[in-house]
């Protein structure tokens, strides 16, 4: 959710809607005592994203607050090479509400890892966006892969995807939410 990635020459579907959810499950998860960890590429070396240019940058409609977590990435799978791994097992974080920018690329990279590495994931299916695609447009892209994550055949971990709506008024996740600080759950902004 970096600015080089909401530019006019690659709008994507529902930026506003989206970053609007992601502000809310934000604020729940601070609410509620969780960690929010923001995801951002650095591109350092590469001429794209270059750490500290205004392309690197979030975006500025996104509410980061001084007690989330920030955490570089240099792949489209978050935990290639970052320090997200290290942080989510300090944090003793086996739950994971994923959300972000891009589905097909970068979302689907990290959820993909995240199930190999036995996480229980919860795809905000309407908390990541996309731009439009050669062959098919950025609403039937997420549509996609929303539907490619329901029909995945788990590891050890789950994997569910679910609205914002459903997780906000689902009363047994906010419960749970509230009753198991040993293992809190945590929402990836990438």
């Amino acid at each position: 959710m970096q600015k080089g990635s909401f530019t006019p020459e690659i709008p994507r579907f529902d930026t506003d809607g989206v970053v609007k959810r992601m502000n809310e499950l934000s604020m729940l998860f601070r609410e509620s005592d969780f960690p929010v960890i923001f995801i951002q590429h650095d591109g350092t070396g590469t001429g794209e994203f270059e750490k500290h240019t205004p392309e690197w940058e979030l975006l500025t409609s996104l509410n980061f607050e001084s007690t989330d977590v920030l955490i570089d990435k240099y792949a489209n799978d978050v935990f290639y090479n970052s320090e997200l791994q290290s942080k989510l097992t300090e944090l003793n974080i086996t739950e994971l509400l994923i959300t972000g920018c891009a589905t097909d690329f970068c979302v689907e990279s990290t959820v993909q890892s995240a199930l190999a590495k036995d996480y229980d994931i919860t795809v905000v299916s309407d908390g990541h966006t996309t731009g439009e695609r050669p062959h098919l447009t950025a609403k039937k892209v997420i549509e996609h892969y929303n539907w490619v994550w329901q029909n995945m055949i788990p590891t050890k971990g789950k994997i569910e995807v679910k609205s914002f709506d459903e997780i906000k008024n689902d009363t047994t996740t906010m419960s749970k939410m509230h009753s198991q600080s040993n293992e809190p759950l945590h929402d990836i902004l990438d």
